[in-house]
């Protein structure tokens, strides 16, 4: 399919097909080309995130896929009653002991000074009211079920679970609300190219690339804190070294300021892994997608406890003088 795409949209006459990553993809002339679709996306999200590529690229940034134009100059193509991009890279070489920390803060310097506005992907300051939106949607539902009788073990489970999540959600919407009114952002806290979700699997694969598809425009620290949440549940007992690590890298390109330390903890605390679990399974119409994740949420639920003392000790593991810079974690993580 690729192959015809590109000889009737882009005049690329390719011949060798492959798959990178999800994508159908081919290569020509030492150019690999992959296939995204794009009918999820608005043709000024589309525009935005070709500037953004373009930008990234002509400052330096390594391994950015770069959107192809159609023959009539177009960011995308309209292909068998579908919308299509093509992305394009020089050079898709493995990965070799790649220091994400570093590489990570450069990818936010260079982003960092985008010089164009940014509308459509932006994601700076609108937190607290996604966060909102999320909580009072779950809350109906569990508001609707809650005079039922539950018809599986994971709707006895979230029926028991909600209440506490949502006062952990309540207390990091505070917690953000009140980092936003006690501290001041510097240069630093300046909007950047972030990713909706980044891990340790973002950057990792058969390949190395740098996918706009994945991207939004906002804090750093989304970034961290979900690289630090994966990182976190991937294994609670061992995750420590690696962090530290992590931010000892990032740091070394990108001190953080104590505004980003609070948006950091902030977007940590949010229960992201609870909610995107619980918005799974009532989305799935998998019985073994289901069953995954009835098992995930029992995990979760398992280990409350150590995730509280997690978030209790958060600022002391990652060396930031916390006390100094007056950010107070809830006491009740204490108890």
């Amino acid at each position: 399919m690729i192959t015809r795409l590109l000889n009737e949209m882009y005049g690329i006459k390719a011949e060798e097909e492959m798959r990178i990553g999800n994508y159908p993809a081919c290569r020509f002339n030492n150019q690999y080309y992959m296939l995204v679709p794009a009918d999820h996306l608005q043709e000024d999200e589309i525009m935005e995130l070709d500037q953004i590529a373009a930008h990234l690229v002509n400052n330096g940034e390594r391994h950015v896929s770069t959107f192809l134009k159609t023959k009539e100059g177009r960011e995308y193509s309209n292909w068998e009653q579908a919308k299509y991009c093509v992305l394009v890279n020089q050079q898709l070489e493995r990965r070799k002991g790649m220091k994400c920390g570093r590489k990570l803060a450069k990818f936010h310097y260079r982003g960092r000074s985008v010089s164009f506005p940014v509308k459509k992907l932006s994601r700076i300051g609108q937190w607290k009211q996604m966060w909102e939106t999320r909580l009072d949607q779950m809350e109906k539902v569990w508001n609707e079920m809650l005079y039922q009788e539950p018809e599986s073990e994971f709707d006895r489970l979230f029926l028991e679970s909600f209440p506490y999540y949502m006062g952990i959600c309540e207390n990091a919407i505070q917690f953000l609300v009140d980092s936003e009114f006690d501290d001041e952002p510097t240069m630093n806290d300046s909007g950047t190219v972030c990713h909706g979700r980044f891990t340790s699997k973002t950057w990792s694969g058969a390949y190395y690339l740098k996918n706009p598809f994945e991207w939004v425009f906002d804090h750093s620290t989304r970034d961290l804190a979900e690289w630090t949440r994966e990182r976190y549940f991937y294994n609670i007992k061992t995750y420590e070294p690696e962090l530290k690590q992590f931010l000892k890298e990032y740091q070394s390109i990108s001190p953080l300021s104590s505004f980003s330390w609070r948006l950091y903890y902030a977007r940590l605390f949010f229960p992201l892994h609870y909610f995107e679990c619980v918005e799974a399974y009532y989305s799935s119409s998998s019985e073994q997608e289901k069953h995954m994740l009835e098992e995930r949420l029992e995990k979760y639920l398992q280990q409350s406890v150590d995730h509280e003392r997690f978030l209790a000790g958060f600022f002391e593991l990652a060396e930031v003088p916390s006390k100094q810079w007056n950010i107070a974690v809830p006491e009740w993580l204490y108890v």
